[in-house]
């Protein structure tokens, strides 16, 4: 049977805690320098609608290091952007490739792309889930401090896809969550629901920064939300992570961030350029997890 990745909760608790393990061993080992080239002959489809840099990169060099090839697919350049319905696409893809990812908008889009494909599809990031984040976030987090079952969790911000990627964790990687978002950003009901009582909104940041192990936080307003930048920036305004709300954490609290930040909105410098600052790991994390995952999704282990 064909498995996809469209959220964290297409794999086991098991199966994710097999995949961080995997990424960190693939790490060490490029790291090392060895060759390790099991997706030979095969091929990676890139479905961008959505800008990127890290996805694309990590993605891209992720299937070069483990000796496939990966096309880049714009919608300007195929008929994806031209009117070609989704199945159609998906039927036609899945005969020429041997796994594709896709970064768009409607997490349904996604989801339908996924039902008519006969290999494996990765979500790549939509506005629902961002779930390949959360691979490489859960590797760094246990690289820099162990496991993560039973500790607390603070998100500052957006209710977004992000938020919504790590609602999925709680329930996955059992901690806690708490949410600071303002009013009238909440995560949708659904997704906040599902986790129980594993997550709680609460509205004042510094409260919700107490206690907390990690600390979490993206910007203000995501791709296609720039005509928003003003009201949001006035909505969010106490929603930014600084020195002041990570002294509200434990000591050895970690600080991550999906990038691009920007300093001064949603994070101060003096958090995010620490000398042990760990969002380049957080990111450099990407290429090792996707690597896990296209593994995982080939070959089954």
């Amino acid at each position: 049977m064909t498995r996809h990745f469209l959220s964290l909760l297409d794999l086991s608790h098991d199966e994710l805690q097999s995949l961080i393990r995997r990424a960190s061993e693939l790490k060490r080992m490029q790291h090392r320098g060895e060759i390790h080239t099991p997706l030979k002959g095969k091929n990676l489809g890139m479905v961008f609608e959505k800008s990127s840099t890290r996805t694309r990169v990590s993605f891209e060099v992720g299937m070069s290091q483990l000796g496939g090839h990966a096309l880049f697919l714009s919608p300007r350049d195929t008929q994806l952007g031209r009117g070609e319905p989704i199945e159609d696409s998906a039927k036609v893809l899945s005969r020429m490739l041997d796994i594709i990812m896709i970064r768009t908008f409607e997490q349904e889009k996604l989801e339908l792309f996924a039902a008519h494909s006969q290999v494996p599809v990765i979500n790549a990031l939509t506005d629902r889930y961002h779930p390949c984040q959360l691979l490489a976030d859960m590797q760094t987090y246990a690289e820099h401090r162990g496991n993560i079952q039973g500790k607390t969790v603070t998100w500052v911000g957006d209710g977004n896809n992000m938020c919504h990627s790590y609602l999925n964790a709680a329930r996955q990687f059992d901690f806690h969550l708490n949410i600071a978002c303002p009013e009238g950003y909440d995560p949708e009901p659904d997704i906040l629901e599902a986790a129980g009582e594993r997550a709680k909104i609460i509205r004042d940041p510094l409260e919700a920064a107490s206690g907390a192990d990690l600390v979490v936080t993206d910007v203000w307003a995501s791709m296609g939300q720039e005509e928003e930048q003003a009201l949001r920036e006035k909505a969010f305004s106490k929603y930014q992570v600084n020195d002041e709300l990570m002294a509200q954490a434990e000591k050895d609290a970690l600080f991550f961030h999906c990038l691009p930040a920007h300093r001064g909105e949603e994070v101060t410098a003096s958090v995010i350029d620490t000398p042990d600052s760990v969002v380049w790991d957080e990111a450099e994390n990407r290429l090792h997890s996707q690597k896990a995952l296209m593994e995982f999704l080939l070959l089954g282990r």
